[in-house]
C-alpha cells in the first residue's frame, strides 16, 4: 500500500555530507509535492525543504539555504535530500511527506501534508 521510507541517515562530522532518500511504494511520487522535515529532542518539528508536483518549484528553510538540495528521480520514484556542510543542530530525524493537494498555501508547514514516512536519523558531531 501506499508508503514511505526514508533512508541514508549516519552519523557525520561537522562540514561533512549525507545523502538521504525518501522512497515511495503504492503511489507515484510525481503527483505528488514531498517535503523533508526534522525534529531534535525537545524542538518541535520545523520545515527543510520541498519540491512542488510535476515540476513545480522547489523550497528550503533559511538554515539550510545554499547546503541542502532537495531533487526528484522519477525513474526510482524517489526523492532525495542532498546534504552538505553539515552543522551540529542539523541533528535530528527526518523525515519524508507527501500530499497530493493542487494548493499548497505554506510548503513548509506539517499540516499540508497526508502521508508521512517513519524517520531517518542524523547526527552531526565530531
Amino acid at each position: 500500500q501506499l508508503q514511505l521510507v526514508e533512508s541514508g541517515g549516519d552519523l557525520a562530522q561537522p562540514g561533512g555530507s549525507l545523502r538521504l532518500s525518501c522512497a515511495a511504494s503504492g503511489f507515484t511520487l510525481h503527483d505528488y509535492t514531498i517535503g523533508w522535515f526534522r525534529q531534535a529532542p525537545g524542538k518541535e518539528r520545523e520545515g527543510v525543504s520541498c519540491t512542488r508536483s510535476r515540476g513545480g518549484s522547489t523550497y528550503y528553510a533559511d538554515s539550510v539555504k545554499g547546503r541542502f538540495a532537495i531533487a526528484r528521480d522519477d525513474a526510482k520514484n524517489t526523492v532525495y535530500l542532498q546534504m552538505d556542510s553539515l552543522k551540529p543542530e542539523d541533528t535530528s530525524v527526518y523525515y519524508c511527506a507527501a500530499t497530493r493537494a493542487k494548493v499548497v498555501f505554506d510548503p513548509l508547514a506539517e499540516y499540508e501534508y497526508d502521508y508521512w514516512g517513519q524517520g531517518t536519523q542524523v547526527t552531526v558531531s565530531s
